[in-house]
């Protein structure tokens, strides 16, 4: 994937430091989840069993959305296929609608939300998250 476009050489360097920025939150995300998740449930013994409770355990199922959307932004950037300056756009608009924290939202934007405000770490990645998507 080659472009002589600079407009589309911004949106793809946009979607790179996008998709390194979440998947820093979405790690944070997955860390601050799994310590609710212990206070609750009890310990997770084991990476494996923290693997299987992440995909298939209803608790974690508001951070399926964001797991897919860093996909969906790898498979992007990997396409062999030339791509577009709309279809980077359209992938960063997604992320801003994906992305959003909301105390009366989706399921995903009050857990997020809930997330931003149990955990600075969090706040401050979202807050890289939000400038990315500003520019």
């Amino acid at each position: 994937m080659t472009s002589t476009d600079p407009l589309l050489k911004s949106a793809l360097q946009h979607l790179r430091e996008l998709r390194k920025t979440l998947l820093r939150l979405h790690k944070a995300l997955l860390d601050s989840e799994r310590v609710e998740y212990e206070q609750l449930h009890g310990r997770i013994k084991s990476s494996n069993e923290f693997f299987q409770l992440v995909i298939g355990d209803e608790w974690f199922s508001w951070l399926r959305p964001i797991s897919q959307f860093i996909v969906q932004i790898d498979e992007f950037l990997a396409s062999k296929e030339p791509v577009t300056l709309n279809e980077a756009n359209q992938l960063l608009e997604q992320a801003r609608v994906l992305i959003q924290p909301c105390s009366e939202g989706t399921r995903l934007e009050k857990q997020y939300y809930r997330a931003i405000q149990r955990d600075p770490d969090i706040a401050f990645m979202s807050a890289e998250v939000t400038k990315i998507l500003a520019k």
